[in-house]
């Protein structure tokens, strides 16, 4: 039996909602196979109506269907006049990046993202500070083509790191571990250091030069790096690179030669190496849509 979602906005609301009463004003939606997929909706927000701002996540497993599998994260949030539901998919393979190889002992978040999970369910989450913020870029950038896809895909890892860390309670999310992250302008240049790397796709900056231009210590930079955002500063980049060569491929319909090239690539076959490690597929097969 399929699991039955209420929806959020309604949910956002406290009361039914009629099509009619809210039609969207502006939608935008991405949907590259194997990436991230996502929707946006801009609602009129009647001032009359009482309503609370809520994300969801959505785990839909099915042991007979593993093709039916995702985890989707669901958010309303409002403004003086708006309303915006933004719904982020992920699939078994694109969560596959993320997977560690299976210990003796693993966390909830850990089988949620290897759908090892075997119930479907959904929870309300309550929204942090930090997703907040993520939010809030998300609806407010002014990033276009393929800077725009960049951007939102680093963006939905972060609301997905921060809705399982909401969820399971491993970490404190108001909180860091590293006492030196307790330090707003260190955390800032923390954060500085990710705004580069995506700003760098095409041109690979090694940890030394990273570290020099947000001037702070290499061992701090990925300690911090680590710790703030869940994952290594390498794995990080080269994730990036790779779903931003999926939209290169899949949207813009640019060759394999040419996107090697335009995102630092000695040679095509490392590329393509590195592609298929991530992705699961072959450069070429994105080509063929």
């Amino acid at each position: 039996m399929d699991l039955q979602v209420p929806d959020i906005l309604t949910m956002a609301y406290n009361q039914p909602v009629m099509q009619d009463q809210l039609g969207p004003v502006h939608e935008k939606e991405s949907q590259i196979p194997g990436s991230v997929q996502y929707a946006i909706k801009r609602y009129p927000k009647h001032l009359q109506w009482s309503f609370d701002d809520l994300g969801m996540i959505v785990y839909h497993y099915k042991k007979e269907d593993t093709t039916q599998n995702y985890l989707e994260l669901r958010f309303c949030v409002g403004s003086t006049s708006t309303i915006d539901v933004l719904s982020f998919r992920f699939l078994p393979v694109h969560l596959t990046q993320f997977a560690k190889p299976r210990k003796p002992e693993t966390t909830v978040s850990d089988n949620l993202i290897t759908f090892r999970h075997n119930t479907s369910f959904y929870k309300t989450l309550s929204l942090c500070g930090r997703t907040r913020m993520v939010l809030e870029a998300i609806l407010n950038h002014s990033y276009s083509g393929s800077l725009e896809n960049i951007f939102i895909n680093g963006q939905s890892q972060m609301l997905l790191l921060y809705s399982l860390e909401c969820m399971v309670g491993e970490k404190d999310v108001e909180g860091f571990q590293c006492k030196f992250l307790a330090n707003e302008a260190d955390r800032e240049k923390i954060i500085r250091a990710r705004e580069l790397l995506l700003r760098h796709i095409g041109e690979p900056l090694t940890i030394r030069e990273l570290s020099r231009k947000v001037a702070i210590n290499e061992c701090y930079l990925k300690k911090g790096f680590k710790e703030l955002f869940g994952t290594t500063i390498f794995d990080f980049y080269q994730g990036q690179r790779m779903e931003h060569a999926r939209y290169l491929l899949y949207e813009k319909g640019l060759s394999v030669t040419e996107v090697s090239v335009l995102l630092g690539y000695s040679s095509i076959s490392h590329f393509s190496t590195a592609f298929k490690k991530h992705t699961g597929l072959k450069p070429c097969e994105l080509l063929l849509h």
